[in-house]
């Protein structure tokens, strides 16, 4: 793999990893604000907790729109600016309504980044590489993830449960991945396409394809004039349609976000001490690492629908038996095994599979608006999920919503055995190709 474009891949997957951090280090605020602030649990849900999510899901939703207008280098940067901004306005907030205005600013970071990132590294990997460097973005959430609830526990030792100094470390990432994005080139795709610069296109695409440059941007301009319709709803994209929305819908359904925004109040539910809880959360992060690593060594090698298979199973007997956990009061140490198992699960699964699949499955000329599309779809659950998570602990037992995300992934497993095709080791044109043809099949028949 030529050196340039895995260095290019892992600098835009930082992007990944201030996404994961901000998803998390709001976990270690959960309480501590809810007390300050005196808030009931639907404005604690509503503001406090899910104002970033929701930032989220307009920049999942409308990312698209600079992503084409303006390039993806340029919204990299943006991305980097918006959650530099959040950092420093979210720990210095003199009240929850500032406090969630400075969270929505960092979720549209988040939203725009789960388009953009993945969908310029898929554009400048090669096709035998792309699972593992799309799947850097998912690497890099992750340890950002696990970094966030290190860092949660470091400093509520020195500081106590001061969240101003949880949120505002976000900060120094942020900074570093600003300045290392302005080196990294445009999506020769979108020149190709959006600029008719095929001179720079040529450069870039030269260090991932060597000599088969002149093949691939005479298939990418062959895709283009096969794929002329630009309205993401139309007929020749109704299976790819189809495929991100249940995908990003189950990933939500899993509970994932649930478990991530509010592991420490689970933990405690199930009788560990505060302590042990906020410590327990640090090896759900560090369980998150390890298996994601795993993922990212299969899925160019067995594929990403044999990993969502492993992974739907995984999800099933996890979560099942953490509902009968807290249902027969065994709680403790088993809840938190099985919520490892469930964490393991997620990261060879979903976790792996969902940024990659996504950009894979739609043709250039729409590939941004399909991400926002599953993007969209995947912000839109956990914003719900998160707001109502809240008011939905207090009125039902965690056995109930529990055994509520393992039937979900039971609908999951049969999309995956059913619907979900293999994308492995095919460039991204054929891709489009052969999902193309697939919808014209259906049609027929």
């Amino acid at each position: 793999m030529n050196r340039k474009i895995a260095y290019w891949s892992v600098t835009v997957a930082v992007s990944g990893f201030l996404f994961g951090f901000d998803t998390a280090v709001i976990s270690g605020a959960d309480l501590p604000l809810q007390k300050l602030w005196g808030a009931n649990d639907l404005f604690h849900g509503l503001f406090i907790m899910s104002s970033a999510l929701w930032g989220t899901v307009i920049g999942a939703l409308f990312g698209n729109i600079p992503c084409e207008r303006y390039g993806r280098k340029a919204s990299l940067i943006a991305i980097g600016v918006l959650y530099l901004v959040s950092a420093l306005g979210s720990a210095l907030a003199q009240d929850p309504y500032v406090f969630s205005i400075m969270r929505f600013i960092g979720g549209l970071g988040v939203g725009a980044s789960s388009i953009v990132a993945p969908a310029f590294i898929s554009e400048i990997a090669p096709a035998r590489y792309r699972g593992r460097l799309v799947a850097l973005y998912q690497f890099q959430l992750v340890f950002g993830i696990l970094v966030a609830f290190f860092s949660n526990f470091a400093l509520s030792q020195f500081f106590g449960l001061d969240w101003r100094w949880m949120l505002g470390a976000e900060a120094i990432p942020a900074l570093a991945y600003l300045v290392l994005v302005l080196g990294v080139p445009e999506s020769p795709r979108w020149l190709l396409l959006r600029k008719n610069d095929e001179a720079g296109a040529r450069k870039v695409l030269g260090y991932s394809n060597g000599d088969n440059v002149d093949q691939v941007i005479a298939d990418i301009r062959h895709a283009q004039g096969e794929f002329t319709q630009d309205r993401l709803f139309s007929r020749a994209y109704l299976f790819p349609v189809l495929l991100a929305f249940l995908l990003a819908a189950f990933n939500q359904l899993s509970g994932i976000n649930f478990i991530i925004y509010f592991a420490p109040r689970v933990f405690e539910l199930a009788g560990l001490d505060s302590s042990s809880a906020l410590l327990s959360t640090a090896g759900i992060g560090l369980v998150n690492l390890v298996t994601t690593l795993l993922g990212m060594y299969l899925i160019d090698r067995v594929g990403r629908k044999k990993l969502m298979l492993v992974g739907s199973i995984g999800y099933i007997i996890s979560l099942a038996t953490v509902a009968w956990a807290f249902a027969s009061g065994a709680g403790g140490m088993m809840v938190v095994f099985f919520v490892f198992l469930f964490i393991a699960s997620h990261a060879v699964g979903q976790g792996a599979v969902i940024w990659v699949f996504i950009a894979e499955i739609f043709p250039n000329n729409v590939r941004t608006k399909g991400q926002s599309l599953g993007c969209g779809t995947h912000w839109v659950f956990a914003a719900l999920i998160t707001l109502l998570m809240p008011s939905v602990l207090s009125a039902f037992q965690p056995a109930s919503i529990f055994g509520f995300f393992a039937a979900m992934m039971v609908l999951q497993l049969l999309f995956v055995l059913f619907l979900m095709p293999e994308t492995k080791g095919q460039s991204l044109e054929s891709l489009a190709e052969g999902l193309s043809q697939h919808e014209h099949e259906a049609a027929r028949t």
